[in-house]
């Protein structure tokens, strides 16, 4: 209901500042949101009143029909009586007055709306939550919103209820005026834990007052009528009125003292409400009032379960007296034996501190420490905390405050939430600000070094982001410095912050810082607290330093394992940017020599081999050979030089070795693709993967079977000669061997030794001729019978037939594929496939898989023509073989082998 009546309110504050949907929490028909101003992000919050409520609680009351005049009218007396609450604390500035932000203005609708600093809850809102035991933060069920938690122990009552008096003294000294109508709806807790006083709706002049008066007086004859046509939230509450309003009809200073201590007798007893329970009826009060047992006292304990503290007792019994003038006033209340404690009284001077003297304020914070571990934790957070932030803007005092407020930091649970939002911001603040003269601030320099000491406690409870953002200015303003002692305390952090950084952080924003002051200072100490800075930066380990240890081969120790992965610098700065800067020092010294060798250990664990070899070696030596170094110093040098040298012997060995192994492994695979290729081809080839017709085909080319036969059936299947006939080894250029030059081939000579070239003189071999119809050459040749085995593996010669006893078993040998198979082999797989008119080689190659050696060797030249004959010696062609007159020599005893 009141996010959507929200909508239609258009005014200043809607324009000016971004408002919560939802209320944060309710006071009476004000409903109360937190926002935050555009402009500064300042957060305040915003009282909205809407009239409909007003309208309701008529309907409530009288039901639908009672819109009258008189209605219209006691409602118009609500809503002026609002803005006359709202227009008072424009008037009325004091800490313990709310303030106000932003005037009040009326809406669209009717309704109301102003701004003051920020509350969290009403004093009752506070005392029901405690009701209900809640010691946590509770949730709306409609929205889910968390409602601030507002702790309300006998500190903060004490503290409270002080500052409530303060205000009254206020408003009874200064601005002449009564309350009327203190209550627990009256005060406000805001976001510091102070209490402040509100709800002047029936503040107004006291009886006989002198002067001219701004306001009217009250006229308690209306105050006191309850009317039923408008919400009880708006009407004067008689449960912490005075006797001197309800029976006497006196309008005077001292009535506000006793709705005081009510307030103070509801904040002690369980429940935590006033004893008196009137509910708006004149006469109930009356008769309380008239009885001793039900009047708040010493004799009932003051209407209290429990008992109180003897000091609140005994400022009760002046404060809740009837008579007017028994009461204490707002000062003498003040200095009541209730507040005389050394934690109330610390709060006291607290809120007096600004009109302190210097002296004073510097005894103060310093005893401050000593008291600290007996506040509450909520009052340490919210108002100690605030108050010592506020006061960081005295540069004498800066240095002792940020002690106390470390120690706060320690002591509450949430710490986290506390620095991010409230410390580190003001702290960046006042530390980055520029100084309006240069001379030297001193208090800055000693409140830089407070923060240096508990950085560790920053770290640990900021995220990156916000250390970044807030932290990492001061200290770098810190190592800019030029104090040497605050230098080395912000170089000396730098293991500290690092887990907090990011890479990209520590190499662009935290490096130049450090890389500056290394090379800019003169002082021996800061150059080596410098060089420590760095060899942090790239990752150095002082333990492993310290033994050395480091064996340069990249593999953390076991002892770091467990460690936390630092943002360390990459290789390219540190060959880059670091070495240069190791390279410019000057300085001979043991101690910048040594610190050195830190960074160059670090180096030479990420740089490349050829840097390392080329860049780090040579001012390695140089720095080895220092004159101030001693044995155990340059001994220290001499063992990161032989682990580097044996890390640059291991890379490049490594490299070439794996350069070698690439180029084998390129010259194995070529190879391999080069034989794979061959062999693919061979196996098809020899072991008869491929088909009848591919083979065919691979063997007589483009000719088909169906080609014409020139031999026309004259022989048949085992004689028909091939078209393509093979050429062998004895084979002249001018014709081909008969078969009497081939056996004379194979016949050994005197010497039992045979001639692997045969004897192709052309006396040699006689001439063909043709022979006589009753010739062999006349009939169709047949296959003999199968030899013996011993048959298979000898040879005879026409006239003794002897066997030829083959050399070394060369004749048994199967005929296989070679790895470079050329036309020979082709040429001799052609001679096994094709049929011959030689049966004695066809024999031999059926029985035995063998043939003789000297067919395999490659023939002189290319076959002869297909489809041709030649005449030995003579380059005359014959297309038939005819009948000879005579026979052959030898034909007959060629004729018995087969």
């Amino acid at each position: 209901m009141f996010s959507s009546a929200f909508k239609s309110f258009t005014s200043n504050i809607t324009s000016n500042y971004e408002i919560s949907k939802q209320p944060s929490a309710n006071v009476g028909v004000w409903n109360i949101f937190e926002a935050k101003k555009r402009s500064t992000g300042t957060q305040v919050s915003v009282f909205v009143f809407d009239r409909k409520v007003l309208d309701v609680a008529s309907t409530a009351s009288f039901g639908a029909k009672t819109s009258s005049t008189s209605v219209r009218k006691a409602q118009d007396e609500v809503v002026d009586r609002l803005k006359k609450e709202a227009s008072l604390l424009a008037r009325l500035r004091h800490p313990s007055v709310l303030q106000l932000i932003e005037p009040v203005e009326e809406t669209r609708n009717g309704g109301l709306m102003f701004a003051t600093e920020l509350v969290l809850a009403s004093l009752s809102a506070a005392l029901s939550q405690k009701d209900r035991g809640s010691t946590h933060a509770r949730r709306n069920e409609s929205n889910s919103k968390t409602i601030h938690n507002v702790d309300v122990d006998e500190l903060e009552i004490q503290k409270g209820v002080l500052q409530i008096a303060r205000g009254l003294e206020f408003l009874h000294d200064s601005a002449k005026l009564v309350h009327g109508n203190l209550t627990p709806d009256a005060i406000f807790i805001n976001a510091k834990s102070d209490w402040k006083l509100s709800g002047l709706a029936f503040a107004g002049p006291p009886d006989n007052a002198e002067g001219h008066q701004t306001l009217p007086q009250l006229s308690l004859a209306e105050a006191l009528h309850d009317d039923p046509r408008i919400p009880s939230s708006v009407q004067l509450n008689l449960d912490y009125s005075s006797p001197d309003f309800v029976i006497d009809s006196n309008v005077n200073y001292s009535a506000d003292i006793y709705s005081l201590g009510m307030v103070l007798v509801a904040c002690y007893r369980e429940p935590h409400s006033s004893p008196f329970e009137t509910h708006g009826n004149t006469s109930t009060y009356k008769r309380i009032m008239a009885s001793p047992s039900l009047t708040p006292g010493p004799r009932n304990n003051f209407g209290c379960t429990n008992k109180l503290p003897n000091e609140l007792e005994n400022t009760l019994v002046r404060v809740l007296a009837k008579r007017p003038s028994d009461r204490m006033t707002a000062v003498e209340f003040q200095q009541s034996e209730y507040f005389d404690n050394i934690l109330v009284n610390t709060m006291r001077f607290l809120d007096g501190l600004p009109a302190k003297t210097s002296a004073e304020k510097q005894q103060f914070m310093r005893g401050l420490a000593r008291v600290m571990p007996q506040f509450p934790v909520s009052v340490l957070e919210k108002k100690i905390l605030s108050v010592l932030l506020e006061e960081m803007k005295d540069k004498d005092l800066l240095s002792v405050i940020l002690q106390n407020i470390f120690q706060i930091v320690k002591m509450v649970p949430g710490r986290r939430e506390v620095l991010s939002t409230n410390v580190l911001p003001k702290l960046k603040e006042v530390f980055t600000a520029q100084a309006k003269s240069q001379e030297r601030d001193t208090s800055k320099e000693a409140g830089l070094m407070v923060f240096l000491e508990h950085i560790k406690i920053i770290s640990d409870n900021t995220s990156a982001q916000q250390f970044k953002e807030d932290a990492l200015p001061i200290v770098h303003v810190a190592m800019q410095s030029t104090i040497h002692s605050l230098v080395d305390a912000a170089l000396g952090t730098l293991a500290t912050i690092l887990p907090v950084l990011d890479f990209s952080t520590v190499k662009h924003d935290l490096f130049p810082v450090i890389a500056n002051v290394f090379a800019k200072t003169s002082s021996l100490g800061i150059k080596t607290r410098g060089l420590e800075a760095i060899a942090v930066l790239c990752g150095a380990n002082d333990e492993t330093s310290a033994a050395g240890g480091d064996d340069l081969s990249g593999i953390a120790s076991r002892g770091e394992e467990h460690k936390k992965n630092l943002s360390m610098l990459d290789k390219f700065t540190m060959q880059e940017k670091v070495m240069p800067l190791l390279k410019g020092i000057k300085t001979k010294e043991p101690a910048v020599m040594m610190t050195a060798l830190k960074v160059f250990r670090q180096i030479a664990k990420a740089g490349d081999v050829d840097f390392l070899a080329t860049e780090l070696m040579p001012i390695l030596w140089t720095f080895a050979l220092g004159p101030l170094l001693d044995l155990s110093q340059f001994n220290a040098y001499m063992d990161v030089i032989q682990a580097l040298t044996q890390k640059i012997q291991r890379e490049q060995v490594k490299k070439l070795q794996e350069l070698a192994t690439v180029n084998r492994t390129v010259a194995d695979s070529r190879e391999r693709a080069s034989v794979t290729s061959y062999t693919g081809q061979a196996s098809n080839h020899v072991n008869g993967t491929g088909d009848e017709v591919n083979f065919e085909k691979l063997v007589l080319g483009s000719r088909t079977k169906e080609q014409k036969d020139l031999f026309g059936g004259a022989l048949d299947d085992e004689q028909k000669l091939v078209q393509n006939p093979a050429s062998y080894s004895w084979q002249t250029s001018s014709g081909r061997a008969t078969p009497s030059q081939r056996m004379a081939t194979l016949q050994p000579s005197q010497s039992q030794s045979r001639s692997v070239t045969p004897d192709v003189s052309a006396s040699s071999f006689p001439s063909l001729q043709p022979t006589d119809s009753t010739s062999i050459w006349s009939q169709p040749l047949q296959p003999g019978p199968r030899p013996s085995v011993a048959a298979a593996n000898s040879w005879t010669t026409p006239s003794t037939m002897q066997p030829i006893v083959p050399a070394q078993n060369m004749w048994n040998q199967p005929l296989k594929p070679q790895a470079n198979m050329g036309a020979s082999n082709m040429q001799a797989t052609s001679y096994l496939s094709t049929p011959t008119t030689s049966n004695l080689y066809n024999a031999t190659v059926k029985n035995t898989g063998s043939i003789p050696a000297p067919l395999l060797a490659p023939p002189p030249q290319s076959p002869p023509p297909i489809n041709s004959w030649q005449h030995r010696g003579s380059s005359q062609q014959v297309s038939a073989i005819k009948p000879q007159p005579s026979k052959p020599a030898g034909l007959d005893k060629y004729q018995s082998l087969l």
